[in-house]
This record gives C-alpha cells, structure tokens and sequence, in this order.
C-alpha cells in the first residue's frame, strides 16, 4: 500500500540526533533517505560507548545501538564532502532529491560548499533544512550546541526547580528529538509549499527553538504574569486530585481531576474514603486547596494498602475520575494502549536481532506508515547509490575509492 511520502528522496548530512530522527520519521512515511557520512569517520553515534552512564554494549565500532536507534529507514553513502570531488558528486545526486538535511554550522557548510545558495543552482526545488542548536539568526548562532545546551538556554531546565531545587535535564535526548520533530512539521509544510507555489526554499529549525515551543503553556503564562511558573514538589500541590501517589509495591498512579468540585465524590468512592467527602477540611476545592498537604499525606497512606495494579482496576470503573497508572520506560513495550496504537515498533535490526522502537504516532488509514528498512552498515550503500542515481561507472569507483573520497 502507497505511503504518505512515497516518491519523496532526502539526502541527509547529518550527525547524532537532531535532524537524523526527522529523516528517520520521515522515512517512516515513505521516503527514500539517502545518509551521507564522512569516510573513515562516519556519524559519531555510530561508536558512542556509554549514554546516562550506561554502557551501550557496542558490538561494533560502525554499529551502536545508539546509531540504529536513529537511523533506520536509511541508506548510507560515504562521501568525503570536504574534496572537490565529493563536492561535485553531492552536485550530481542533489537534482535527484526534494530535500537535503543537514545540521552543521554555516561555517561548516560553507567550506563544504554545500549550502542552500550552491545547492538551490543544481535544483531550485530544494527544500533545504537546517537544524542548528540556536538558530540561524543572532549573536550566538555560531555557536556549537546539542541537547543540554538546548535544554539550558530555553528556560527547560528551570522548570522542574520546584521539585529537584535546582535546574535538571530531562535526559533520553528529549531536546534532540523534539527537535527532529519540529523538523518534520517544517519539511512537510515546506513540500506542500512547494507544491501548490512552485518553489523551494531554505529551512531552519533548532534545538533551542524547538523547546522553547515545547514550553508554550509555561513561557506564554511566565511571561503574562511575569513570574517564574514551575512544577510544585508533589507535598505541596495546591489541589490534592492532581497528583501521583506511591502504591503498594512501590509502583504509581497518577491524576489530573481538574473539575475537582464535581469529581470528589466519585474519587471518594473509588478510593475508600468516602468518611472525608463532608469533611469541613476537603468538602469543597477552597477548603482542599488550604488543607491540601493533609489530604496529600492521607492519600499517602490509602494508595499504600494496594498495589497499583489494583487501583487502576478499581478506579477504572469510575468514567468522570482521570488518572493512568505511571508506567516506568520498560513497561511502555507492553503497555496494551500503546501496543494496539503502534505507538511501539518492532523489526529486525543486525546485528541486535528484533528490536522495539518508537513508532511515529500518527495513523493514516488509508495510507499506513511503517518501517522501511533497518539502520545501515557504515558506507553499506556507496556504490549502488553512485552507480544507480550517480551514473558513475565501476572504475570511477575506484578511482574514488584510491583517491579517498569514498570508503
């Protein structure tokens, strides 16, 4: 069955995670991803040894799980991109392509010769991405920069100050992969743009951008009420209904009953303590909110007496009550919500075996999405790429091949 993006080719020249899980997703919806890595070199991912201080268990210097996790649905073409050569040939390939995504400085690019002015003269129906750690325009765009920095200079990092007492990261590359998906929305729109105006154009993304958008509900109302708005240490939540509370077993649950007025008797019988629905202390939001740490410290105490399994079964059988159990990361594979959405991918990815992944979590019915293929071995696809879409002959290979421009 056709997909959404079938037909569409991306050459990517990209590193680590920012703009490579947007190809990926896209590639998800159909389209060709052609990866451009440095020879002898290649993406730095690729031989990451360690992430939030847990070894990878690498079993290959060209293949860590880190890369695969990133890079399936691709082919890998190796390229040296800094040689007359390798610059003439991504001229050859690029009036094959929609889009080129790249995530390296303008310094960068401009050596290369690989920007949007250079490439737009080989194809001016380029869409052509960047994805940057700043953002393209102001006194620091120059600037190097990955998750963490994004992380810091959105404002992120302050927003769990009220429960940690000081600035966290959220950790998993969350900076890196909301941007990816930021970068998504940008191409489609771009193609579409294209399509129905005739023209191509430059796109920029960036991390710092991209979290910052991810905080809108938070920046829009510190900036209205010019003050800090941050995440309460859970003790000292205003309303007690929306809160997680540790159960029997030491798993949690979780609730956001926002009509606590109209909810409380329900959430009352649900969790057996109807005794309290009069209560002068709680019978009402005003009387909650100012007796909220002692209904906080009964409640501690009623989750304990069951384990969490069981109050989702209990409480699942009031309609009005909004809650989910808290699932720790390795129970979200088995989730059967998750599951029966696809919101969980499985394929065969050497040399790991079947692997689960994060699928994209749109459902197109009449065009299904999926994935293509599995991550790529390091320069596994140069010479079908060269000959096929290149036009290139055998002995041009391997006069590429002596003179370093490919692997």
């Amino acid at each position: 069955m056709t997909k959404p993006l079938d037909g569409i080719k991306i050459l990517e020249w990209a590193v680590w995670y920012a703009g490579p899980g947007a190809t990926m997703y896209l590639g998800d919806m159909g389209a060709e991803i052609i990866k451009i890595e440095q020879p002898k070199i290649g993406d730095p991912s690729r031989g990451l040894t360690t992430m939030e201080g847990m070894s990878t268990g690498s079993t290959s210097a060209e293949r860590s799980f880190p890369y695969v996790a990133m890079n399936r649905n691709k082919k890998c073409i190796t390229l040296d991109v800094t040689k007359p050569k390798g610059q003439e040939i991504v001229y050859k390939l690029i009036p094959k392509f929609d889009v080129f995504l790249q995530n390296f400085r303008q310094s960068v690019r401009d050596r290369a010769k690989l920007d949007y002015n250079t490439l737009s003269k080989y194809n001016p129906n380029l869409i052509y991405a960047n994805v940057s750690a700043l953002g393209p325009d102001g006194p620091d765009s120059w600037r190097r920069g990955n998750d963490y920095v994004g992380q810091a200079r959105s404002g992120f990092m302050t927003s769990m100050t009220g429960i940690v007492g000081k600035p966290a990261t959220v950790g998993g590359a969350v900076a890196d992969h909301m941007t990816s998906i930021i970068t998504v929305s940008g191409v489609l729109a771009a193609l579409l743009a294209r399509e129905r105006l005739g023209i191509g154009q430059e796109i920029d993304t960036s991390i710092t951008g991209s979290m910052v958008a991810l905080q809108h509900v938070r920046l829009t109302n510190t900036f209205h009420y010019e003050q800090e708005i941050v995440r309460a240490d859970r003790q000292q939540i205003v309303n007690p209904l929306t809160n997680h509370y540790q159960c029997k077993g030491g798993k949690w649950i979780g609730f956001c009953i926002l009509a606590a007025g109209v909810v409380w008797p329900d959430f009352c019988k649900a969790v057996g303590i109807e005794n309290l629905e009069k209560d002068p202390r709680f019978e009402n939001s005003k009387v909650r909110a100012e007796h909220s740490r002692e209904l906080i410290d009964i409640l501690d105490q009623v989750f304990l007496t069951k384990t969490r399994d069981e109050w989702v079964k209990i409480i699942g059988e009031y309609h009005r009550i909004m809650f989910a159990a808290v699932n720790e990361g390795i129970e979200v594979a088995s989730d059967p919500q998750i599951v029966e959405n696809n919101y969980i991918c499985e394929y065969e990815q050497p040399p790991f075996g079947n692997i689960k992944s994060t699928a994209f979590p749109v459902k197109f019915h009449e065009s299904p999405i999926g994935v293509q293929c599995p991550s790529p071995e390091f320069g596994q696809n140069t010479e079908e790429i060269l000959i096929e879409m290149g036009g290139y002959s055998w002995d041009d290979i391997a006069q590429f091949k002596e003179e370093g421009i490919i692997d």
